[in-house]
């Protein structure tokens, strides 16, 4: 294994000189922005970006039809206008024409040239090419026909209504590519990626470095009229390590760092979630919600007669301290799940009353079951993985002050998907983070007709008003009216209480204090074509 010294060495000497054919081009250290990816990057293709490593690689290098704001607003890309048919089913692009592919060598040639319908028809439909076997298939699931009606008219067709497709269409995997480029390169088209991206490809040595650099043709433009993007060059390393990475950052040879790891969260953090005085004139922390709904899920069609009975998982619900929790186990990183399975950072949002800490509601639950059922001892065991141990033994704590017994059973992350997925687990712990910007994301989990292994329904839910809402809310183009179905969804989510919600992420990261521009949006997608350095 290669020291993180001579990781350094390379990666210095790569940044000073890189080649260019037969040019030589000095970068400005002071317009580099360099950040650490312990994750790695397995492609640079976009029919590949599955994982935040690859997505955020690939949203510096490429384009799409449409965009998010860091307000999770849908707003044109590639695309400057589009027209939606009143039955929601066809959905027409009107493309710009003065959008350039990056300059790139094929045959022998320096090669460039506009972006035309004809290119999303091509991208799209290689998503589903069962040669190239992208993860990326399922966002065109509901397509019936996708088509370039003339060189700047792109069309695709429903199969029925969905009204989160717009949404679908900002992920990295709806990037616009080359088919000459690709054609040429193949498989090896992962490590030589051309799009229309602020950023384009210059050097990878995989498992080492990966360095951009800005793409002079790119197309948007600030307030003022200046050209985007800021920055020279980005610049990616990747040591495995977290802890390295984060030593690295505090000596102020990363600009950015993303996340919290048990090995340094309390290093930097005090236990209420702000900066540790020694770093304050140094680093910037950025928060903002991120959509993840962190949860337990009972198995409602299991064996275990005290989970199906709603006054146990009400209970169950009311009996814990979710700030409490969050602050001393998450350093305050985290919002408390009170409000249903729908997190903050959706415009669909519910404000309605969840299940605010309640320990004497809590007991008379218990109390009533007990009572009903002649079950004095109820025993109920919850499946998780060690990562989230200190949670599952908080709460067991907690039951046990309202007179339930929960035993905790760790299982290695893989066998406990595999467990959930196939029904041998009664009360296991979840997560589930959003892929697109639409709160049937997490809806869907309930919806009858999804049940595990087939769908994510894993706790095996149904109810009959949920069901017929859920297929309303596909018909509804009006958002405000959608949302206001979510919303009803959801309260019927927090009434049965098949799930127990325990808090909505946060994304946390951290800037060297020169860096400014640096947005934050609930997907945790990171846009760099915007940030200066100062």
């Amino acid at each position: 294994m290669k020291s993180i010294t001579s990781y350094l060495s390379v990666f210095c000497i790569a940044l000073l000189f890189i080649s260019c054919g037969k040019e030589r081009e000095q970068i400005n250290d002071n317009l580099v922005f360099r950040y650490n990816e312990s994750s790695n990057i397995t492609s640079l293709d976009p029919a590949f970006s599955k994982v935040q490593s690859n997505i955020w690689a690939c949203n510096h290098i490429y384009n799409g039809l449409v965009q998010l704001d860091d307000r999770l607003n849908i707003k044109p890309d590639i695309a400057k206008s589009w027209i939606i048919s009143p039955d929601a089913m066809t959905y027409t692009f009107t493309l710009r024409n003065d959008i350039y592919f990056q300059k790139h060598i094929l045959f022998g040639k320096d090669s460039t040239r506009t972006v035309k319908a004809s290119d999303f028809e091509y991208s799209l439909n290689r998503l589903l090419d069962e040669k190239v076997a992208s993860p990326g298939g399922w966002v065109l699931q509901n397509v019936a026909s996708i088509k370039a009606q003339n060189d700047s008219v792109f069309q695709i067709k429903l199969i029925k209504p969905f009204p989160a497709f717009l949404g679908l269409m900002t992920m990295k995997y709806a990037s616009v590519v080359p088919k000459e480029v690709v054609a040429f390169y193949g498989s090896d088209f992962r490590a030589h990626p051309i799009g229309t991206g602020p950023f384009q490809f210059k050097l990878w040595e995989e498992n080492v470095k990966l360095v951009l650099r800005k793409n002079p043709l790119y197309f948007e433009k600030d307030a003022k009229g200046n050209h985007l993007p800021y920055l020279e060059a980005v610049a990616i390393t990747f040591l495995p390590d977290k802890q390295s990475g984060f030593l690295q950052f505090i000596q102020g040879k990363l600009d950015f760092t993303s996340g919290l790891d048990p090995s340094y969260k309390d290093e930097i953090l005090t236990q209420v979630g702000e900066l540790q005085p020694k770093y304050k004139n140094d680093v910037n922390l950025i928060t903002g919600p991120y959509l993840n709904t962190e949860y337990l899920g009972f198995r409602m069609d299991g064996t275990n007669k005290a989970v199906l009975d709603k006054r146990i998982r009400q209970a169950m619900n009311y009996g814990f301290d979710r700030q409490k929790m969050i602050t001393y186990l998450r350093n305050n990183m985290g919002t408390p799940a009170v409000n249903g399975m729908i997190p903050m950072g959706l415009p669909s949002f519910n404000n309605a009353k969840g299940y605010n800490y309640d320990i004497e509601k809590a007991k008379q639950l218990i109390l009533e079951y007990k009572k009903a059922t002649g079950d004095r001892k109820p025993v109920i065991q919850l499946s998780t993985n060690a990562s989230y141990v200190d949670i599952g033994e908080f709460l067991q704590r907690e039951w046990q002050k309202i007179g339930l017994d929960v035993q905790v059973d760790i299982s290695p992350p893989s066998t406990l998907r595999q467990a959930i997925a196939t029904g041998k687990v009664t009360f296991f712990r979840a997560s589930w983070i959003a892929d697109y910007p639409d709160a049937e994301n997490y809806l869907s989990l309930f919806y009858s007709k999804n049940f595990s292994p087939e769908g994510p329904n894993y706790t095996h839910f149904k109810n009959t008003e949920f069901d017929r809402l859920y297929e309303l809310a596909f018909k509804e183009t009006n958002n405000e009216k959608r949302y206001l179905l979510y919303q009803k969804m959801d309260a019927i989510i927090i009434s049965e209480a098949p799930v127990i919600p325990l808090f909505y992420d946060k994304v946390a990261r951290f800037t060297r204090k020169n860096i400014t521009g640096l947005g934050m949006n609930p997907l945790n997608l990171l846009s760099l074509k915007n940030v200066k350095k100062i």
